[in-house]
């Protein structure tokens, strides 16, 4: 099970740069695997989120239709989640609050994989980030 983080879909949708073709080949070879792809309603508001706060609500869709294709299952969390995620922020130098509650949702469903560019992830113990 990879965790699929909202830059991919954004990179994906976006115009060319490097992490557009990186995205693109790592998905098609866990594609070709048949990996289970998940990720979360959370993603889904940073999605909202970036491309409203730049003015280009046109990508929103694009960014939605991309995930929706891309994930096998869409992960929701309730207080449980937020509060490991609140305890992960007192146990984990740096990480944000956006990386600490994916993180959270992640060890609830059993996933250790993410696919992020991110480097956010790096420091948190047993993920492991595919970029």
């Amino acid at each position: 099970m990879i965790f699929i983080d909202s830059n991919v879909p954004m990179y994906l949708v976006g115009a060319g740069h490097p992490n557009k073709e990186r995205a693109l080949e790592i998905l098609t070879n866990l594609i070709r695997d048949e990996e289970l792809l998940v990720t979360d309603v959370e993603v889904y508001r940073e999605i909202l989120h970036r491309y409203t706060a730049i003015r280009r609500h046109a990508a929103i869709d694009a960014a939605f239709a991309t995930l929706d294709a891309l994930a096998d299952e869409v992960l929701s969390f309730g207080l449980a989640e937020v509060r490991e995620a609140r305890r992960l922020i007192g146990l984990v130098p740096g990480i944000s609050s956006r990386d600490a509650l994916h993180v959270a949702v992640m060890r609830q469903a059993g996933a250790s994989r993410i696919l992020s560019f991110d480097r956010g992830f790096d420091s948190c113990p047993g993920i492991e980030r595919l970029f």
